[in-house]
């Protein structure tokens, strides 16, 4: 089986009100630095054994903030400390307002072979709500230069439920945006989460909370019109051209296991789930620091959890049942746990059957569509209440 490595870039130009994730503006000095820290993480979560990978994702914050020098150094080390398989896929996200044509035609020399674009809106007043930094006339830009580039696998990231947003509005993103025809939409309902500026304005009055009765008329009309111009939804927030799902996304979604590197990043090898230190100048003091930690934990990590039996096969069910299409196969299941999906959950399963939520589609159990929008509840029925074993709180700041 082949492992999957995400990379965590933290570097925005400008860290939007809405973003909960573990990312920076104003720390572009840093980047060399961290460029350097990240090969030295990848010395060190190589291990002993020679890995085989089958996908590679670089996330953010902006990692199309790095140079092409920058990312060659990157994959200079990757390549001498992993297998990278000959039709890996390797992807970048990116802010459409960073983008040139030459750094993407390096880019796509360098090896990357599919790009997800941060799009979220073709509205420009949602675009200044949302504080993007790009217009729609740079997402088109990008777009056609990715693919000048020979980039034949595009994600388009979208959003929806915003303040203030009506269905068309919603519509007329969609209809803008499939005009360029990519292989695959991601598209999520906005969360107001705590501790963001969109989180307190909300809490405040100062911001219209989304109307989610609206927002699922969203999804619905979103999943119809993906359908209608052959996009198969695959899986609750994403759809794509036959063959053209993201592979590395499915390695999360079928719980298998996943190196993560960079300052915040997550990752679950090994029978371990683990964090990194979210804060880039102790990423960065940690890895010049070295030392040496049981694999998949490198010196940037700062919390480890032993992931038993009973929680990788909760686990297993949370993620699996987002694959609207291929949900959690029997088959499969039993191979991996030597048990049977009734004989663990017969109740919660024989429950869910009856309130229309969960099907059989052969041997394999699956989300109806009514389940689709109904999801969390759905998915909280897997968690049992058993206590974490082994949870380890490493030394370091977060």
């Amino acid at each position: 089986m082949s492992i999957s490595l995400y990379f965590h870039i933290p570097f925005c130009r400008h860290r939007c009100a809405y973003c909960d994730f573990n990312t920076y503006a104003g720390q572009e000095a840093s980047l060399s630095a961290y460029v350097q820290a990240l090969r030295s993480e990848i010395q060190a979560a190589a291990g002993e054994a020679s890995l085989s990978v089958g996908t590679i994702f670089f996330g953010g914050g902006t990692p199309s903030l790095l140079n092409p020098s920058q990312f060659s150094e990157i994959f200079q080390t990757l390549r001498a400390c992993f297998e990278i398989e000959p039709q890996a896929e390797i992807s970048l996200e990116a802010n459409p307002g960073t983008l040139t044509r030459p750094a993407l035609q390096s880019l796509r020399e360098t090896g990357f072979n599919r790009i997800s674009l941060g799009v979220q809106s073709a509205n420009p007043r949602e675009l200044r709500l949302l504080e993007r930094i790009h217009d729609f006339p740079e997402v088109i830009r990008a777009f056609t230069w990715a693919r000048q580039a020979g980039f034949e696998n595009i994600n388009l990231d979208l959003m929806y439920g915003l303040p203030e947003q009506t269905l068309p509005d919603w519509q007329r993103t969609l209809n803008l945006t499939a005009a360029l025809q990519p292989e695959h939409f991601s598209a999520y309902a906005l969360t107001l989460e705590h501790g963001t500026p969109f989180g307190r304005w909300a809490n405040q009055g100062l911001l219209p909370i989304p109307d989610p009765d609206l927002a699922a008329d969203m999804a619905e009309w979103a999943a119809e019109f993906f359908a209608g111009r052959g996009y198969e939804q695959y899986e609750i927030s994403n759809w794509a051209r036959p063959g053209r799902e993201c592979r590395h996304n499915l390695q999360y979604w079928r719980n298998l296991p996943y190196l993560g590197l960079g300052a915040g990043a997550h990752g679950f090898a090994g029978g371990l789930r683990y964090s990194n230190v979210l804060r880039i100048k102790t990423y960065i003091d940690r890895l010049a620091a070295g030392g040496s930690r049981r694999w998949p934990l490198t010196p940037a990590a700062v919390n480890a959890l032993t992931i038993d039996r009973d929680t990788e096969m909760d686990e297993t069910m949370l993620t699996g049942l987002r694959l609207v299409r291929e949900g959690v196969s029997d088959e499969q299941f039993f191979v991996r746990f030597g048990a049977r999906l009734e004989d663990v959950y017969g109740r919660e399963i024989d429950d869910l059957l009856r309130l229309g939520l969960l099907e059989w589609a052969g041997t394999s159990l699956r989300l109806t569509k009514r389940g689709w929008l109904l999801g969390n509840q759905v998915f909280a029925r897997f968690l049992r209440e058993t206590p974490p074993t082994d949870g380890v709180k490493l030394s370091g700041r977060g």
